[in-house]
Protein backbone atom coordinates (compact mmCIF):
# COMPACT_ATOMS: atom_id res chain seq x y z
CA UNK A 1 0.00 0.00 0.00
CA UNK A 2 1.12 3.23 -0.82
CA UNK A 3 2.90 5.93 1.87
CA UNK A 4 -0.46 7.75 3.06
CA UNK A 5 -0.49 11.19 2.37
CA UNK A 6 -0.15 14.16 4.34
CA UNK A 7 -2.74 16.01 6.39
CA UNK A 8 -3.54 19.20 5.48
CA UNK A 9 -3.79 21.68 8.57
CA UNK A 10 -6.99 23.41 9.07
CA UNK A 11 -7.42 27.42 8.08
CA UNK A 12 -10.03 29.87 8.48
CA UNK A 13 -9.31 31.86 5.23
CA UNK A 14 -9.42 28.42 3.32
CA UNK A 15 -12.79 27.90 5.21
CA UNK A 16 -14.19 31.36 4.39
CA UNK A 17 -13.16 30.73 0.67
CA UNK A 18 -15.18 28.19 0.32
CA UNK A 19 -18.26 29.95 1.36
CA UNK A 20 -17.61 32.97 -1.13
CA UNK A 21 -21.02 33.54 -3.27
CA UNK A 22 -19.10 33.28 -6.67
CA UNK A 23 -19.64 29.35 -6.21
CA UNK A 24 -23.28 29.24 -6.83
CA UNK A 25 -22.94 31.33 -9.99
CA UNK A 26 -23.75 29.73 -13.32
CA UNK A 27 -21.24 27.46 -15.26
CA UNK A 28 -21.05 25.16 -17.68
CA UNK A 29 -22.97 22.31 -17.24
CA UNK A 30 -20.77 19.46 -15.55
CA UNK A 31 -21.12 15.71 -16.88
CA UNK A 32 -21.81 13.22 -14.26
CA UNK A 33 -19.68 10.04 -13.98
CA UNK A 34 -20.41 6.72 -12.89
CA UNK A 35 -17.70 4.53 -11.50
CA UNK A 36 -17.38 0.69 -10.86
CA UNK A 37 -14.68 1.20 -8.32
CA UNK A 38 -14.48 -2.37 -7.20
CA UNK A 39 -11.20 -3.37 -4.84
CA UNK A 40 -10.60 -0.18 -2.27
CA UNK A 41 -6.70 -1.32 -2.86
CA UNK A 42 -7.32 0.64 -6.39
CA UNK A 43 -6.91 3.49 -4.96
CA UNK A 44 -2.91 2.69 -4.85
CA UNK A 45 -2.97 1.28 -8.37
CA UNK A 46 -1.46 1.80 -12.08
CA UNK A 47 -3.61 0.12 -14.31
CA UNK A 48 -5.74 0.26 -17.21
CA UNK A 49 -8.43 1.01 -14.82
CA UNK A 50 -7.52 3.82 -12.62
CA UNK A 51 -5.50 5.19 -16.00
CA UNK A 52 -9.28 5.41 -17.02
CA UNK A 53 -10.56 7.06 -14.23
CA UNK A 54 -7.23 9.61 -14.38
CA UNK A 55 -8.79 10.10 -18.47
CA UNK A 56 -12.11 11.23 -16.85
CA UNK A 57 -10.92 13.97 -14.75
CA UNK A 58 -8.51 15.66 -16.85
CA UNK A 59 -10.96 15.69 -19.47
CA UNK A 60 -13.46 17.96 -17.50
CA UNK A 61 -14.53 20.61 -19.07
CA UNK A 62 -13.64 23.17 -16.18
CA UNK A 63 -12.11 22.43 -12.50
CA UNK A 64 -15.26 21.83 -10.25
CA UNK A 65 -16.64 24.18 -8.12
CA UNK A 66 -16.97 21.10 -6.04
CA UNK A 67 -17.70 17.23 -6.05
CA UNK A 68 -19.86 15.27 -4.82
CA UNK A 69 -19.43 11.50 -4.30
CA UNK A 70 -23.00 9.08 -4.30
CA UNK A 71 -20.98 6.29 -2.92
CA UNK A 72 -21.85 2.50 -2.24
CA UNK A 73 -20.14 2.76 1.74
CA UNK A 74 -22.11 5.57 2.87
CA UNK A 75 -25.48 4.21 3.83
CA UNK A 76 -28.14 5.05 5.99
CA UNK A 77 -31.95 4.30 6.89
CA UNK A 78 -34.90 6.08 5.88
CA UNK A 79 -33.13 9.89 5.58
CA UNK A 80 -30.49 10.93 3.15
CA UNK A 81 -27.51 12.95 4.59
CA UNK A 82 -24.59 15.12 3.35
CA UNK A 83 -21.43 14.53 5.09
CA UNK A 84 -19.68 17.95 4.51
CA UNK A 85 -16.98 18.30 7.67
CA UNK A 86 -14.90 21.26 7.89
CA UNK A 87 -12.49 18.63 6.70
CA UNK A 88 -12.00 15.17 5.66
CA UNK A 89 -9.40 13.00 7.80
CA UNK A 90 -8.85 10.00 5.69
CA UNK A 91 -4.86 9.52 5.08
CA UNK A 92 -5.46 8.85 1.92
CA UNK A 93 -7.40 11.52 0.64
CA UNK A 94 -6.93 14.94 2.69
CA UNK A 95 -9.38 17.25 1.30
CA UNK A 96 -11.25 19.94 2.62
CA UNK A 97 -15.75 19.62 2.85
CA UNK A 98 -17.92 21.31 0.48
CA UNK A 99 -19.26 23.17 3.81
CA UNK A 100 -20.74 25.71 1.36
CA UNK A 101 -23.11 23.34 0.15
CA UNK A 102 -24.38 22.16 2.91
CA UNK A 103 -27.57 24.65 2.87
CA UNK A 104 -27.85 24.38 -0.75
CA UNK A 105 -28.71 20.61 -1.07
CA UNK A 106 -32.37 20.31 -0.56
CA UNK A 107 -34.05 17.28 0.55
CA UNK A 108 -31.16 15.93 2.73
CA UNK A 109 -29.65 15.99 6.46
CA UNK A 110 -26.04 17.56 7.21
CA UNK A 111 -23.88 15.03 8.59
CA UNK A 112 -20.90 16.65 9.47
CA UNK A 113 -18.93 13.27 10.48
CA UNK A 114 -15.28 13.45 8.78
CA UNK A 115 -14.66 9.98 7.40
CA UNK A 116 -14.17 9.35 4.05
CA UNK A 117 -14.87 5.60 2.63
CA UNK A 118 -13.13 4.07 -0.51
CA UNK A 119 -15.85 4.62 -2.65
CA UNK A 120 -14.66 8.20 -2.51
CA UNK A 121 -10.99 8.02 -1.82
CA UNK A 122 -10.06 5.10 -4.12
CA UNK A 123 -11.73 7.32 -7.33
CA UNK A 124 -10.68 10.62 -6.47
CA UNK A 125 -7.26 9.40 -5.96
CA UNK A 126 -7.20 9.21 -9.27
CA UNK A 127 -10.14 11.31 -10.49
CA UNK A 128 -8.76 14.50 -8.57
CA UNK A 129 -5.35 13.78 -7.27
CA UNK A 130 -4.59 17.44 -6.42
CA UNK A 131 -6.88 17.59 -3.50
CA UNK A 132 -8.05 21.12 -3.92
CA UNK A 133 -11.53 20.83 -4.71
CA UNK A 134 -14.11 20.43 -1.89
CA UNK A 135 -15.84 17.33 -1.68
CA UNK A 136 -18.73 16.17 0.08
CA UNK A 137 -20.81 12.70 -0.08
CA UNK A 138 -24.44 12.04 -0.42
CA UNK A 139 -25.92 8.77 1.60
CA UNK A 140 -27.87 5.94 0.24
CA UNK A 141 -31.08 5.79 2.59
CA UNK A 142 -31.55 1.74 2.05
CA UNK A 143 -34.75 1.74 3.58
CA UNK A 144 -36.06 3.69 0.36
CA UNK A 145 -37.92 2.39 -2.89
CA UNK A 146 -35.65 2.91 -6.05
CA UNK A 147 -37.83 5.29 -7.30
CA UNK A 148 -37.15 7.45 -4.26
CA UNK A 149 -33.46 7.59 -5.53
CA UNK A 150 -34.64 8.77 -9.02
CA UNK A 151 -36.74 11.73 -7.70
CA UNK A 152 -33.57 12.95 -5.28
CA UNK A 153 -31.64 12.60 -8.27
CA UNK A 154 -33.80 15.71 -9.93
CA UNK A 155 -33.26 17.70 -6.77
CA UNK A 156 -29.64 17.19 -7.19
CA UNK A 157 -29.43 17.82 -11.04
CA UNK A 158 -29.36 21.61 -10.98
CA UNK A 159 -26.15 21.45 -9.06
CA UNK A 160 -24.35 20.25 -12.16
CA UNK A 161 -25.13 23.87 -13.50
CA UNK A 162 -23.31 24.92 -10.27
CA UNK A 163 -19.59 23.78 -11.21
CA UNK A 164 -20.48 20.41 -9.05
CA UNK A 165 -19.26 17.34 -10.81
CA UNK A 166 -21.58 14.33 -9.22
CA UNK A 167 -19.75 11.12 -9.24
CA UNK A 168 -21.78 7.56 -8.35
CA UNK A 169 -19.70 5.14 -7.07
CA UNK A 170 -20.52 1.53 -6.90
CA UNK A 171 -20.72 -1.24 -9.43
CA UNK A 172 -23.68 -2.44 -11.43
CA UNK A 173 -22.76 -6.37 -10.66
CA UNK A 174 -20.95 -6.82 -7.41
CA UNK A 175 -21.07 -10.13 -5.62
CA UNK A 176 -18.67 -10.92 -2.67
CA UNK A 177 -19.64 -14.16 -2.02
CA UNK A 178 -19.23 -15.39 -5.28
CA UNK A 179 -16.68 -12.82 -6.04
CA UNK A 180 -13.54 -14.61 -3.88
CA UNK A 181 -13.82 -18.22 -6.04
CA UNK A 182 -12.32 -17.47 -9.51
CA UNK A 183 -10.91 -15.23 -11.72
CA UNK A 184 -12.43 -15.54 -14.92
CA UNK A 185 -16.41 -13.96 -15.01
CA UNK A 186 -19.23 -15.84 -14.16
CA UNK A 187 -21.73 -15.89 -17.44
CA UNK A 188 -24.56 -14.64 -15.44
CA UNK A 189 -22.30 -11.18 -14.34
CA UNK A 190 -21.41 -10.82 -18.02
CA UNK A 191 -25.26 -11.37 -18.98
CA UNK A 192 -26.18 -9.16 -16.27
CA UNK A 193 -23.75 -5.86 -17.20
CA UNK A 194 -24.56 -6.85 -21.21
CA UNK A 195 -28.33 -6.23 -20.03
CA UNK A 196 -27.86 -2.77 -18.63
CA UNK A 197 -25.63 -1.49 -20.96
CA UNK A 198 -28.00 -2.39 -23.52
CA UNK A 199 -31.08 -0.61 -21.39
CA UNK A 200 -28.52 2.60 -21.08
CA UNK A 201 -27.78 2.39 -24.98
CA UNK A 202 -31.66 2.12 -25.61
CA UNK A 203 -32.53 4.87 -22.83
CA UNK A 204 -34.79 2.02 -21.30
CA UNK A 205 -34.41 3.44 -18.01
CA UNK A 206 -37.36 2.46 -16.54
CA UNK A 207 -36.22 -1.24 -17.04
CA UNK A 208 -33.16 -0.62 -14.35
CA UNK A 209 -35.64 -0.41 -11.56
CA UNK A 210 -37.01 -3.92 -12.32
CA UNK A 211 -33.86 -5.58 -13.24
CA UNK A 212 -35.39 -8.15 -10.84
CA UNK A 213 -37.51 -9.58 -13.56
CA UNK A 214 -34.50 -11.18 -14.86
CA UNK A 215 -35.04 -13.69 -11.75
CA UNK A 216 -31.99 -15.44 -11.04
CA UNK A 217 -29.22 -13.62 -13.25
CA UNK A 218 -30.12 -10.56 -10.94
CA UNK A 219 -30.45 -12.23 -8.01
CA UNK A 220 -26.46 -13.06 -8.29
CA UNK A 221 -25.58 -9.99 -10.04
CA UNK A 222 -27.04 -7.69 -7.09
CA UNK A 223 -28.00 -9.62 -4.16
CA UNK A 224 -28.13 -6.06 -2.48
CA UNK A 225 -28.59 -2.89 -3.85
CA UNK A 226 -26.23 -0.55 -2.49
CA UNK A 227 -23.76 -0.62 -5.14
CA UNK A 228 -26.49 -0.79 -8.24
CA UNK A 229 -28.34 2.49 -6.54
CA UNK A 230 -24.97 4.63 -7.36
CA UNK A 231 -25.48 4.02 -11.24
CA UNK A 232 -29.17 4.98 -10.66
CA UNK A 233 -28.52 8.42 -9.48
CA UNK A 234 -25.95 8.86 -12.72
CA UNK A 235 -28.52 8.01 -15.21
CA UNK A 236 -31.63 9.87 -13.57
CA UNK A 237 -29.40 12.82 -13.90
CA UNK A 238 -29.00 12.61 -17.66
CA UNK A 239 -31.08 15.44 -20.29
CA UNK A 240 -33.12 13.66 -22.52
CA UNK A 241 -31.01 13.47 -25.76
CA UNK A 242 -27.68 13.66 -23.63
CA UNK A 243 -24.63 11.71 -24.54
CA UNK A 244 -24.01 8.36 -22.07
CA UNK A 245 -20.16 7.58 -22.93
CA UNK A 246 -18.48 4.42 -21.57
CA UNK A 247 -15.19 4.84 -20.51
CA UNK A 248 -14.09 1.41 -19.02
CA UNK A 249 -15.99 -1.61 -19.52
CA UNK A 250 -14.17 -5.16 -17.73
CA UNK A 251 -16.09 -8.11 -15.60
CA UNK A 252 -13.74 -9.94 -13.66
CA UNK A 253 -15.58 -12.88 -11.56
CA UNK A 254 -18.11 -11.55 -9.84
CA UNK A 255 -17.71 -7.75 -10.68
CA UNK A 256 -18.50 -5.41 -13.47
CA UNK A 257 -16.20 -2.43 -13.54
CA UNK A 258 -17.75 -0.46 -16.10
CA UNK A 259 -17.87 3.28 -15.75
CA UNK A 260 -19.86 6.11 -18.03
CA UNK A 261 -19.60 9.72 -18.44
CA UNK A 262 -23.21 11.45 -19.09
CA UNK A 263 -22.53 14.78 -21.29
Amino acid sequence: MAALLPFLPYSSQIEKALNLPGMFQPTEKMPVFFVGHGDPENAFRDNPFTQALAKMGKELPRKPTAIMVISAHYLTAEESYLKVPGHFNCPYYSVYGATAFKDKVPQVTVDESTDMDHGAFSVLRHMAPEMDVPVMELSIPMAQRLDYHWKLAQYLKPLREKGVLIIGSGNIVHNLEKGFFKAKPYSWAIEFDEWVKKRIDERDFGSLFYYNNLGKIALKAVPTTDHYIPMLYAIAMADKHEKIQYTYEEVFSAFSMRCFRVG
